[in-house]
């Protein structure tokens, strides 16, 4: 109150940039009838108050091409150029084709996603009923403004902090508070953005939007303290390339001083040599192959109607070896028939049917089992409608209504509604169970209005309930389920059914499917413990009557247990799992918070289409694993070799365009057609050893071969122009050997690629050697370089033995040490 006891505007303070003053704006006292009205919208508009964040994950084109163009190892290869220029090098200066070829395919392909992917988001963006000028709406959330009025029902994702106006709701804050008990809402009462609807339906003000919301606050301050982890493959090669980044200049340094002080040679040849050092142990385009071949698995992907949200899960899809599904949805059509009313003992059909009716019309459809039913009933009139309701819940299994004068009613989940008291149902719940159909329990309820059994007002369901009648409902499987369960099975991929429904249900409805081991299953609701759902967790195929915590558990369990977990979800009830697991995927027509969390939508919610995202995710790690030993073949080798040459303060025999021409022809192109080609091989170990594992004994081949032409050379006195040349081509076919291996199995398209880039080498060095400094061999560098040409394969092989042998050995030392280990119990002893 003012001094004239007037009532003062309430006001909203918007957080400017720093060294700015915070801005106020009156807010609106919003008609919940009516809404905002055009003019009140412009405002909001117009003073920035809209309900758009802060989005990092799409690049302007701008940053795009910056963050192509400006890089680190650009940098250094700029640094280089000028400096050979400066020489008058002009003919080493042949890295630059390859590094601008790198930039600009990085560009386009950059660029082409971000216009895919940006058509898709504008497709699959969550909208938002509002009332506006006195009608409902359906606009996309991040057109919203603060105050305006929105009404959310189950299955929704809260878009910005709001409070209720009228209605009322129960939510599930985990996703932003970690608590994951459902909590209901009532008029005044606060929603937070990110929260997610579970059952009821509301009216709501805006109270917060945009960057000002809960979420978007503390997603922020997340972002501040710990940016996003990369995935493996990502990480392992963003650590590479520090590395290299790290150790490049101090080499570059010591080598210009090596060559030029100590050995005494000409600025210019010092130059050349220290370049071609620099230029061998950068992965020019390792790292940008690996983006250009995520981006364009992104495209692929879009193409099938699959939105990326995480460019990271496409590795995780690889090394999948569990799939967790639910049965409706997933291995069963998502909508559902009802199929027969049955009375219970005693009673007629007429006689509560009425009811039925009645309950039906009072609740929302916000869920396949309520929409089945008001279908089944959409020419029947009520009679009376509840003055309490209770809207369904994952974690109870049941809704419920009050009609006053002690009429209410409870319909949902036999055994969670009777618990032990259902053993006079349970051979006809389970012949209808055992036929693959979903069995509803309605029964009258009485309770103490405020009690502890009151379950209208939080509290838990009693024991006074009277069986009326069983509602059974089918829904058909999946035409194409079974050959794509099938495709996972021939992949080594495990399936596990999560479902709400019946054990029985569902096992029947999996086995329908073909899903392997599909007679086991178990009731979850009997597990009282983590432990006991941790052990459930691998022995069994089919999990009934499962709780969202209990779904969430499950798939930690499995996580635990050294399995790479991806859960395919669209309900509410999934929202936890689906954030827990390795790769989460969502159907689009689900809830709009299961896509939200999700890793990867399926646009048009075909599970079918499943076994193409998997293929895609293999087809990326494994030709990418392939493409990165080509290119660490070449920088282990010029690290190596640059660490001999200081240390034996020997000349470094390679010339940049010899590298250039190499890194193109061995490495460069190969590694982009062969990144590209399918391959399902299920992916197994950790990036980096994988890809060293392969690259080591070629890089050390060439080593052994090179250093040796080099002490023959000093042997026989051979000119520095024919040692040099040796090198280079021991050098080269150590790369195309490894490029024969890359290529194996050695199909016809891997033939013409092996076999065009074999000849493009011989015409460059036949036609234009000069251009990559190559003298004409003479006798007696002639027979160094044949016999050691002859060693080459041999060397490799016997390398290539040797680790194997020794990664047996060490598999046999780790083992061992397990077996010396002391247990816990021969510890407590």
């Amino acid at each position: 109150m003012n001094e004239q006891g007037k009532k003062e505007p309430i006001k909203f303070r918007k957080r400017a940039p720093k060294h700015e003053p915070e801005l106020e704006y009156e807010r609106f006292d919003t008609n919940i009838e009516k809404g905002l009205s055009t003019e009140q919208i412009d405002l909001r508009i117009t003073q920035g108050l809209v309900n758009v964040t802060n989005d990092e994950s799409s690049m302007t084109t701008k940053k795009i091409i910056c963050s192509n163009v400006f890089t680190y190892f650009n940098l250094i290869f700029f640094i280089l150029a000028i400096v050979l220029l400066y020489e008058g090098s002009y003919n080493n200066l042949t890295f630059l084709i390859v590094v601008f070829v790198n930039t600009v395919i990085g560009i386009i392909q950059e660029l082409k996603s971000k216009r895919t992917l940006d058509k898709l988001k504008l497709v699959s963006a969550p909208e938002t009923i509002v009332i506006r000028n006195g009608k409902q709406e359906h606009i996309p959330s991040d057109q919203l403004v603060l105050d305006d009025i929105v009404i959310f029902d189950a299955g929704n994702q809260i878009c910005a902090d709001a409070i209720v106006c009228s209605g009322e709701l129960t939510v599930n804050e985990s996703l932003v508070t970690g608590e994951s008990d459902e909590i209901r809402k009532r008029p005044g009462d606060v929603l937070l953005s990110g929260s997610f609807v579970v059952s009821g339906r509301a009216s709501a003000r805006l109270d917060k939007v945009g960057n000002e919301s809960f979420a978007a606050r503390l997603s922020n301050d997340a972002k501040k303290i710990k940016k996003k982890q990369q995935p493996g493959m990502m990480k392992s090669l963003t650590s590479l390339i520090q590395i290299i980044g790290v150790i490049i200049i101090p080499f570059a340094v010591l080598m210009f001083w090596n060559q030029h002080i100590i050995i005494g040679l000409s600025e210019k040849v010092s130059v050349e040599n220290t370049a071609a050092s620099v230029i061998g142990m950068i992965p020019e385009g390792l790292y940008l192959l690996t983006s250009v071949a995520l981006v364009a698995s992104t495209i692929r992907l879009a193409k099938k109607n699959t939105l990326v949200h995480d460019m990271k899960c496409i590795e995780t899809l690889a090394r999948v070896d569990m799939l967790c599904v639910d049965k409706t949805g997933t291995i069963t059509e998502p909508q559902m028939n009802v199929a027969e009313i049955i009375p219970l003992p005693n009673d007629s059909l007429e006689e509560w049917e009425t009811q039925i009716v009645d309950f039906v019309y009072s609740m929302n459809a916000d869920n396949e089992t309520m929409k089945a039913l008001k279908t089944y009933w959409s020419d029947a009139t009520p009679n009376h409608r509840a003055v309490r309701i209770k809207g369904f819940s994952s974690a109870t299994k049941y809704s419920a209504a009050d009609f006053g004068a002690d009429n209410a009613y409870i319909l949902g989940a036999p055994e969670m509604i009777l618990r032990e008291s259902t053993a006079n149902l349970q051979n006809m719940i389970a012949q209808h169970s055992s036929q693959g159909e979903r069995v509803l329990l309605f029964a009258s309820y009485a309770y103490e209005k405020n009690g502890e059994d009151d379950i209208f007002n939080g509290g838990v369901l009693g024991k006074m309930v009277t069986p009326l009648a069983l509602i059974t409902l089918s829904n058909a499987i999946r035409p194409q389920a079974k050959e794509t369960f099938a495709y996972f099975e021939n992949q080594g991929v495990s399936i596990k059914v999560i479902s709400g429904d019946n054990p029985m249900t569902a096992a029947i409805a999996a086995q329908k499917a073909g899903i392997a081991g599909a007679d086991r299953y178990i009731d979850v609701s009997t597990l009282k413990s983590k432990e006991e759902i941790a052990h459930a967790a691998l022995k069994y195929t089919v999990f009934g009557r499962v709780t969202p915590d209990q779904k969430r558990l499950l798939i930690r369990s499995m996580k635990k247990s050294g399995h790479t977990v991806a859960m395919t979800g669209d309900g509410v009830n999934d929202v936890l799992a689906l954030k827990d697991a390795d790769c989460s995927i969502a159907m689009a027509s689900g809830s709009e918070a299961a896509a939200n969390v999700s890793d990867l939508v399926l646009l048009d919610s075909d599970f079918s289409g499943m076994p193409h995202v998997v293929a895609e995710g293999r087809r990326v790690i494994n030709n990418i694993e392939r493409s990165a030993s080509l290119f660490l073949v070449k920088n282990i080798f010029s690290f190596i070799l640059s660490l001999i040459s200081l240390i034996s303060v020997s000349l470094y025999p390679l010339k940049p365009a010899q590298i250039s021409l190499v890194s193109a022809l061995m490495i460069g192109i190969p590694s982009f057609f062969l990144a590209l080609e399918p391959n399902e091989e299920m992916v197994h170990g950790k990036f980096l050893r994988n890809v060293l594992y392969r690259a080591l004994p070629a890089a050390l081949t060439a080593v052994i071969l090179v250093v040796w032409s080099l002490l023959f050379a000093e042997t026989f006195q051979i000119k520095t122009e024919l040692a040099s040349t040796v090198s280079f081509f021991l050098y080269a076919f150590a790369a195309y050997l490894m490029l024969y291996r890359v290529c194996k199995p050695m199909n016809t398209w891997h033939g013409i690629l092996f076999a065009l880039m074999g000849s493009a080498f011989i015409l460059a060095v036949t036609f234009i050697p000069e251009w990559f400094q190559i003298a004409k061999l003479d006798y007696n560098s002639a027979l160094i370089l044949s016999p050691l040409l002859l060693l080459t394969l041999p060397i490799e092989n016997a390398l290539q033995r040797l680790f194997i042998q020794m990664t047996i050995w060490k598999q046999r030392l780790i083992h061992a040490c397990k077996r010396k280990r002391p247990s816990k119990s021969d510890k407590k002893a």
